[in-house]
């Protein structure tokens, strides 16, 4: 299985950060190919509801053709790491061979994106970085493979 990561976020932004070295292991670890794709509004003003659209359009502009898309947004469903690991599974096991993540802006998602999306999925009530947002999906990528693996990486 394919994934990709399509997140808003500032192109140059710097490499050398805990997080960032955290999300990187975690993409190491995995089994699976994961493209992170960031992309900036680079159109400055407006309100809430246009820099949504603008960022919707980017994002879904990311999301390679044929891919489930799982929105990433704090209303989402909540899933265990279990129920997690068996939705990718079924999604695999249904012949899906790409996963989009899309992680929002500081606005949320465009109804665009909400509407396309297979999944609208909560990582957690609470609010995160977005860097910290993807080194958590990752972790939880990682953990899902763990889980459909047998691997020792996750125990009951």
């Amino acid at each position: 299985m394919k994934i990709t990561v399509a997140c808003i976020g500032r192109a140059g932004r710097a490499k050398h950060d805990a997080a960032q070295s955290l999300l990187e292991d975690y993409r190491a670890r995995l089994p699976w190919p994961v493209t992170i794709r960031e992309v900036e509004d680079r159109r400055q003003g407006g309100n809430a509801a246009d820099r949504k659209a603008r960022e919707g359009a980017l994002l879904l502009a990311a999301v390679p053709k044929g891919a489930v898309i799982v929105a990433l947004d704090e209303k989402g469903r909540s899933l265990s790491s279990r129920q997690f690991a068996e939705t990718l599974a079924g999604w695999r096991d249904g012949g899906e061979q790409e996963v989009a993540f899309l992680i929002g802006g500081a606005d949320g998602h465009d109804a665009a994106v909400l509407d396309r999306a297979r999944l609208t999925l909560s990582l957690s009530a609470m609010t995160w970085p977005h860097l910290l947002a993807r080194m958590l999906l990752l972790e939880q990528l990682y953990r899902a493979w763990s889980l459909q693996a047998g691997h020792p990486y996750h125990r009951d």
